[in-house]
């Protein structure tokens, strides 16, 4: 966190906030990222196109922000291919377990006022929070 400033989260929150709210308006999706993926796998036609764009155009936006500002992002590359398909299995499972991922349950299932989201979103920002407090505060 060597980088945060509250003017680029609040740019970085109203961006997030502006697709989201575009992709509602014209075509009246939720941009729920873990629904998009999934989707992607099983649908057809402009059913597929768009989740296709919209999940590269993440892709394609990443990779221009490192070409433009390489030092912006560390990445490590000593992570055995174990652990991260590991991990990647956890992150799926918890999402499916979970009906969604944080950024689906966060901005999309809020701003719908789901109660399912809302829950969810308070229990893993408590749990991040209480995370947070334990490993600096009591470990």
């Amino acid at each position: 966190m060597q980088n945060f400033t509250p003017v680029s989260a609040l740019l970085g929150g109203a961006l997030i906030g502006i697709s989201t709210l575009i992709l509602f308006w014209f075509i009246g999706r939720i941009a729920g990222i873990s629904s998009m993926m999934s989707g992607l796998l099983t649908a057809s036609g402009k059913n597929r196109q768009w989740r296709l764009a919209f999940l590269s155009g993440l892709l394609i936006g990443a990779a221009i922000w490192q070409w433009l500002y390489p030092e912006s992002i560390s990445l490590r590359h000593d992570y055995p291919l174990s652990l991260i398909l590991c991990g990647g299995f956890l992150v799926g499972f918890g999402t499916r377990l979970g009906s969604g991922c944080t950024s689906g349950h966060g901005i999309c299932g809020m701003a719908l006022l789901s109660r399912r989201s809302i829950f969810a979103t308070l229990t893993f920002m408590s749990s991040g929070l209480l995370t947070v407090y334990l490993i600096r505060h009591a470990f």
